[in-house]
């Protein structure tokens, strides 16, 4: 955030809105990683609505929404990016120079964040229900929005989405190195729930229910929800638990990135 942005009297939240969004949308690489998050979510449904046919148990809005199994890093990346900008360009002494306060910085990346996620997560649905016309239309089931839960599961496609790039936020902003926060995301959105999986038990189970990877729930609809009560030995969370536990996350890191901002030096 450069000086001649918030340098002019009275460094408003809005002024500081605009100057993340500048920020957000003048690095190239983002726009890169927003477009690449779009294919990617595209690709991947076509890829696995390739080999669900009739009888597999899934759904029209599953084959549409399965491109979040790959497209989460995408969200995840964009988030971290956003939350350690600051300390990685080096501007960080600069910016909560001007800006004193420090946690308006932190909110305005928090909203510029999650107004770029829900578009990225739209357009990222729009093309992969065009780009799974095709397989829908011969042996894998038809998007049929009549059935239970089929609508919430398009809508939790982007919800889920933002509430993942909002955790790369925290992550980014309280950890400060892209490096390190990206790791620990990764683990706590995909490879942690995939190794316990690999060993299910009551334990395991009632961990995973509450990894943020839980909120990928959202994206399921009414039947494929009770097949996962079904089998689990760990708590059922219903309809919208999974989305709860992800948005507590995401709460919880932004307050421990906030008060790590307050209270501590910055470089």
């Amino acid at each position: 955030m450069t000086a001649a942005v918030m340098g002019r009297p009275g460094s408003t939240g809005l002024r500081v809105l605009r100057a993340e969004w500048t920020k957000l949308t003048s690095v190239r690489s983002n726009v890169w990683i927003a477009l690449g998050t779009v294919a990617v979510a595209a690709g991947t449904a076509y890829g696995l609505g390739l080999f669900v046919r009739p009888g597999d148990g899934r759904s029209g809005s599953w084959v549409v929404t399965s491109g979040f199994v790959l497209a989460q890093l995408g969200f995840l990346v964009l988030g971290v990016l956003v939350g350690t900008s600051e300390h990685t360009t080096g501007t960080a002494r600069t910016t909560y120079t001007t800006v004193p306060r420090r946690l308006p910085v932190l909110a305005a990346q928090v909203q510029v964040t999650l107004l770029a996620a829900l578009t990225t997560a739209s357009v990222a649905l729009g093309a992969s229900y065009l780009a799974t016309g095709g397989v829908r239309a011969v042996d894998a089931p038809a998007l049929d929005l009549s059935v239970p839960g089929a609508a919430r599961a398009l809508l939790g496609f982007v919800l889920a989405s933002a509430a993942v790039a909002l955790l790369g936020v925290g992550l980014g902003a309280l950890l400060r190195h892209p490096a390190s926060a990206l790791v620990a995301g990764v683990l706590l959105v995909l490879v942690g729930d995939h190794l316990l999986a690999m060993n299910p038990g009551r334990t395991t189970d009632t961990i995973r229910a509450f990894l943020p990877s839980s909120g990928a729930r959202l994206l399921q609809d009414d039947a494929a929800l009770a097949g996962l009560d079904a089998v689990t030995r760990g708590p059922q969370l219903g309809v919208w638990g999974g989305g709860v536990v992800l948005l507590v996350w995401v709460v919880v890191l932004l307050a421990a990135a906030a008060y790590r901002l307050s209270r501590h030096d910055v470089r």
